[in-house]
């Protein structure tokens, strides 16, 4: 399966604001360089899909992708039941370990968000960084059960 890196968000500070830019750098086993969550154990990076934005926004059309705050937003992806693949951003891997399960805190963005993500896999996923390197909007995103060493 073969997408495309439509939308990256840095976040500065903790429960700070999500700041979109046009790239970033990833550094293997730790993260985004220059976000607040590097060097997280497992939840280095989180996606999102733009489909389901696309089908949240036609009941709950206050929402905005950046409202999930998460790291990267995909197209042509989809991330339930991704869970041990990796996902590869331009150049970089990156491993899924888990479905991203939405809160409370969404709701306090936009009411009703918290729901309209709730079913399976449409609050995203999140995953460790396999390798260093650059991503940036407009970068091909694919999916697959490559090997992964270690």
């Amino acid at each position: 399966m073969a997408g495309r890196v439509e939308a990256i968000w840095l976040k500065r500070a903790v429960r700070g604001p999500m700041d979109p830019v046009q790239d970033v750098i990833l550094v293997a086993g730790r993260g985004i360089d220059g976000d607040a969550n590097l060097g997280r154990s497992t939840r280095q990076v989180t996606i999102i899909e733009r489909e389901v934005f696309d089908d949240v926004r036609r009941s709950l059309s206050a929402a905005a992708p950046h409202m999930r705050r998460a790291n990267f937003m995909v197209s042509g992806i989809h991330l339930e039941g991704s869970r041990e693949q990796v996902l590869t951003l331009g150049g970089v891997r990156v491993l899924i370990k888990g479905e991203t399960r939405p809160c409370e805190r969404m709701d306090a963005q936009c009411p009703g968000l918290t729901a309209a993500l709730e079913p399976p896999w449409r609050g995203g996923a999140y995953g460790i960084v396999l390798d260093d390197g650059p991503v940036r909007v407009g970068d091909a995103v694919s999916l697959g059960a490559a090997a992964v060493p270690g």
